[in-house]
């Protein structure tokens, strides 16, 4: 299944880029990550870390959010949980469930994650569109670093943000936490 999502992944990015008439090394240089790795990734050869993939979506100007939708998918109202797009990052271990129905133009994302014990993952989040993002806590506790500030997260909290800052996530815990990421895109998707 990695490799399908992984080949998945790699082909949107590749669409992504050339509807927005980047060349490989334009992009590279636009999301600050080496034109080979890049090339890996387009070719389904590399499994991308969710960090990686937040720089490819700060050169791409969109959210991960809206790079895991698919453009080919049917629309429809309903999304059906078996066919959810599910997506382990390699780094963190963090399981994300993209539990909104793609395609529909809605301006509102919603992702499940599952976070495991000791996971952490930063992501830079300078170079990606305005957008308000709500972090749901459903279960466990979560530790957020927002730009300078420090939050922890208990079950049934919900801290509201803006992308535009760094931010830092982390389960010191030693049970993995469940929580919802409400992602708003303002005036519309990308």
């Amino acid at each position: 299944m990695s490799d399908t999502i992984d080949l998945r992944l790699g082909q949107r990015i590749h669409d992504l880029r050339i509807a927005r008439a980047l060349t490989l090394d334009g992009l590279a240089q636009r999301a600050d990550v080496s034109r080979a790795m890049l090339s890996r990734i387009e070719r389904g050869e590399s499994s991308p870390t969710a960090q990686l993939l937040n720089k490819i979506c700060g050169g791409l100007g969109l959210t991960l959010s809206a790079l895991f939708a698919q453009a080919e998918a049917p629309v429809s109202p309903l999304a059906r949980q078996a066919e959810q797009a599910v997506w382990r990052d390699p780094a963190s271990g963090y399981v994300r469930r993209a539990v909104s129905p793609p395609g529909t133009g809605s301006p509102v994302d919603i992702v499940e994650v599952e976070f495991p014990p000791g996971g952490s993952v930063a992501f830079d989040n300078a170079s990606l569109p305005e957008a308000d993002q709500h972090i749901w806590v459903m279960d466990g506790t979560l530790s957020l670093h927002l730009g300078g500030e420090s939050y922890v997260l208990d079950t049934g909290d919900c801290l509201m943000m803006r992308l535009g800052v760094p931010v830092t996530f982390r389960n010191t815990s030693g049970r993995i936490v469940r929580y919802a990421v409400v992602l708003c895109h303002g005036r519309g998707r990308p």
